[in-house]
C-alpha cells in the first residue's frame, strides 16, 4: 500500500472500506488518481494495492466530530480537489448536512439535503412518487398504535422504518413481517423503541421475491441520465426482505430508465443513485421502493458491463465530459461469502435446484471481493469473517 508523502490534488476519498468502498478502490486503480480510504474500525479496503492511503476515522454517529476530522485531513494532507464517495446512508447523510462547510475542502458529489432527503426519507419518496404517477406499494404510515386498527390492506403486511439508516445498524434489518394483528402490534412497540414512530410504515407484501426486484442504476447530472445500467437481484441475504443482494444480473428494461428518470428529475438530483423497484405479478407494473442517493452494493457490476461509476463520477466532479451510452446486459455479480449460505439455504428448502445454481455462476461475472490481481482484501475478509457475522447477527 503507498503512503502520502507529498501534495497530492485531484484524489478520491471513500467513506467506508466495506466491501462497497474496496470496489471504488479497484474501480479508480487504472487511473492516476490517489485513492484514500476512510474508516472507523475493521475494513478489508484499507489491504487493497490499490489503496494509496488509510485514515482511522471518528464514529460517523457523531457528525460534527466526522467532518471537523475530514477537514483537518483535507488541510493536513492538501487534499482540495479530491472527491468524497460516501458508500453508507450515515455517510450520505453527513455530506449532505454539512455540504457547505465540506465544499470549501473537498469535492462534494451529494445534492444539498433539501434534495437528498427526498431519496434518504421514503415519506418524502413515496409523497413525490404519488405527486408524478409513480406507482408505489400500498404504504400506511400509523400516527400511533390505535391507526394500526384502521389498516387499509390485508395480511401478512411488513413494517420498515422510512430512514433505513436509523433503524438497519441496530437490528440488522430493513423489514419485519407480520402475520396478524398480535405481530403487526408487537413489531410495531419495538420498532417505536428504536425509532420515532413518524418513521414507522406499514406495507404490502408484493409477491414472487428477489426474482421481481430490479434496479436502475445511474449517473444523473444536468436533468439527464449521463450512463445506466439495470439489474435484476435474483437472490439476496436473507432472502424474504434482504438486507444486502448476493447475486445480481444486468437485464435491460426500457420501463425501468422511464419511471426512474421521472424521478431524479422531479428531485432535482445530481450523481450516482440506485432506484429500486418491485414487479407487481398482480398488476403487471413496476413499483418504486427505494432510492440509495449514493454507491450501492453491487456497482462494480457497472465495471464489468462497460460502465465504470466511480470513474466517471471522478470526471464528472472535475467538469470533464461524461457520457456512456450502453451496457452489457448477461454480466453476474456474486457476493461469494454470503451468496454461498443463500443458495444452500434455497437448496435445502427446495426452491433452488442444485443444478441451476452451478449454471448461474457461469459466464461473464464479478466477483465482489475476491480478485487475482489483488487478492489481500478476501483473506482479509475471510479472517474477519467470523467477527463481523457474530456482531451483525448472521441469520440465513
Amino acid at each position: 500500500m503507498k503512503r502520502l508523502t507529498e501534495k497530492q490534488n485531484n484524489g478520491a476519498m471513500i467513506i467506508g472500506g466495506d466491501f462497497h468502498g474496496l470496489g471504488i478502490v479497484r474501480n479508480l486503480s487504472g487511473s492516476a488518481i490517489p485513492v484514500y480510504v476512510v474508516h472507523p474500525g475493521l475494513c478489508i479496503a484499507r489491504f487493497s494495492i490499490f489503496t494509496d492511503d488509510f485514515f482511522k476515522s471518528p464514529p460517523l454517529e457523531d457528525g460534527e466530530t466526522f467532518v471537523q476530522f475530514l477537514i483537518d485531513l483535507a488541510g493536513e494532507k492538501k487534499l482540495s480537489e479530491t472527491v468524497l464517495f460516501p458508500v453508507s446512508d450515515k455517510a450520505v447523510h453527513i455530506l449532505s448536512k454539512y455540504r457547505d462547510s465540506l465544499s470549501r475542502h473537498y469535492l462534494v458529489p451529494t445534492p444539498e439535503w433539501e434534495v437528498t432527503r427526498q431519496a434518504y426519507d421514503k415519506r418524502y419518496t413515496y409523497q413525490l412518487a404519488q405527486e408524478i404517477g409513480i406507482p408505489i406499494p400500498r404504504t400506511f404510515f400509523p400516527e400511533n398504535a390505535d391507526d394500526l386498527a384502521g389498516l387499509p390492506f390485508n395480511f401478512p403486511v411488513i413494517l420498515k422504518p422510512s430512514v433505513t439508516a436509523n433503524f438497519y445498524p441496530v437490528t440488522q434489518l430493513k423489514a419485519i413481517r407480520a402475520n396478524n394483528h398480535d405481530e403487526l402490534l408487537r413489531h410495531y412497540f419495538y420498532m417505536s423503541s428504536i425509532i420515532d414512530n413518524k418513521e414507522i410504515m406499514v406495507q404490502e407484501i408484493l409477491p414472487g421475491g428477489p426474482k421481481n426486484l430490479y434496479s436502475f442504476c445511474s449517473l444523473f447530472a444536468n436533468g439527464i441520465v449521463k450512463a445506466k445500467i439495470m439489474a435484476v437481484r435474483l437472490r439476496q441475504h436473507p432472502m424474504d426482505f434482504g438486507s444486502s443482494s448476493t447475486y445480481v444480473i444486468t437485464c435491460n428494461l426500457p420501463e425501468l430508465e422511464t419511471l426512474a428518470t421521472q424521478m431524479l428529475q422531479k428531485m432535482k438530483y445530481f450523481g450516482l443513485s440506485e432506484v429500486e423497484f418491485m414487479f407487481d405479478e398482480n398488476d403487471r407494473t413496476f413499483k418504486l421502493l427505494d432510492i440509495n442517493p449514493r454507491t450501492w452494493a453491487w456497482h462494480t457490476l457497472g465495471a464489468a458491463a462497460g460502465v465504470n461509476f466511480s470513474a466517471l463520477l471522478f470526471e464528472e466532479m472535475h467538469n470533464n465530459p461524461v457520457s456512456v451510452d450502453s451496457f452489457e446486459t448477461g454480466i453476474k455479480w456474486i457476493r461469494e461469502l454470503t451468496d454461498i449460505p443463500v443458495a444452500l439455504s434455497e437448496i435445502l428448502a427446495g426452491r433452488l435446484k442444485f443444478g441451476d445454481y452451478v449454471r448461474s455462476l457461469k459466464g461473464k461475472k464479478e466477483w465482489a471481493v475476491s480478485s487475482f490481481r489483488d487478492p489481500l482484501p478476501f483473506f482479509a475478509e475471510l479472517l474477519f469473517m467470523p467477527y463481523l457475522w457474530y456482531k451483525r447477527g448472521f441469520r440465513m
